[in-house]
């Protein structure tokens, strides 16, 4: 099924991004979770990162487009689709986007799953959604990865993948089909921020776009990852432009 949003598109490298904003993703959303039966929809936040590896990976790119949603996380993505024609509104970052989500959640008293935090380590995950439950009062939130676990009669408003690029929309894809829910939504570190477990780079870098140069200070080894996205993807994208032309 299309969802509402998805004629408002803009294709880089061959991938669709949908062109809007983050009320009216959040609106979008909350109208999956408003459905009486699990709507099962699935939303991912693809960067520059993303769309460099699927440009090399066209099983992960054909993954990518079967989502309900893709929303733009990564000014990468704004500036260069301006270049092609293809103007995306604003950045809506993943982290931004489940703050906003879960504040809704514990005010409406929602049930979350969450797969693959703190890359599955149980002691660790656990401990996140003891902290995420602590700031968010009104979630009931499961760790979808604990052993044994029955989920056939759960019924979640949202379940979050956590695992990082490319494990967690092959994790969702898979499972959607086993797990009630209305929406899954794959976020890679963004419980790490809210939960106090990873220090997100400060406002005024976030608002000039300079997120990923705070992860290459604060993490040596994201460098490969910072090249991929501030030097391979422009490159391709330009490369894209003039071999269409």
């Amino acid at each position: 099924m299309t969802v509402r949003m998805s004629r408002n598109i803009a294709v880089i490298l061959k991938v669709r991004i949908n062109s809007t904003e983050l009320v009216e993703v959040l609106s979008e959303i909350l109208s999956f979770v408003a459905k009486p039966r699990p709507e099962r929809r699935v939303v991912f936040t693809p960067n520059s990162e993303f769309l460099v590896a699927a440009n090399g990976d066209e099983t992960f790119r054909q993954l990518l487009n079967q989502s309900d949603l893709n929303v733009a996380d990564g000014f990468g993505l704004i500036w260069l689709s301006k270049f092609l024609g293809q103007p995306l509104p604003e950045r809506i970052s993943g982290a931004d986007l489940v703050a906003k989500l879960l504040s809704i959640g514990n005010k409406e008293k929602w049930a979350v799953g969450i797969a693959g935090a703190r890359r599955g380590e149980e002691s660790e995950a656990e401990e996140l959604i003891k902290r995420l439950e602590i700031r968010y009062p009104g979630l009931t939130a499961v760790n979808l990865d604990k052993p044994k676990l029955e989920i056939r009669d759960l019924r979640f408003e949202m379940v979050l993948a956590c695992q990082g690029m490319g494990k967690q929309e092959r994790w969702i894809m898979k499972n959607r089909g086993k797990i009630k829910a209305a929406v899954f939504l794959g976020i890679g570190g963004g419980l790490d921020f809210l939960t106090g477990f990873t220090e997100r780079a400060p406002a005024k870098m976030r608002q000039l776009g300079l997120e990923w140069l705070w992860r290459g200070l604060q993490r040596p080894g994201h460098w490969k990852r910072v090249w991929n996205a501030v030097v391979v993807f422009p490159f391709l994208v330009l490369k894209e432009k003039v071999v269409s032309r």
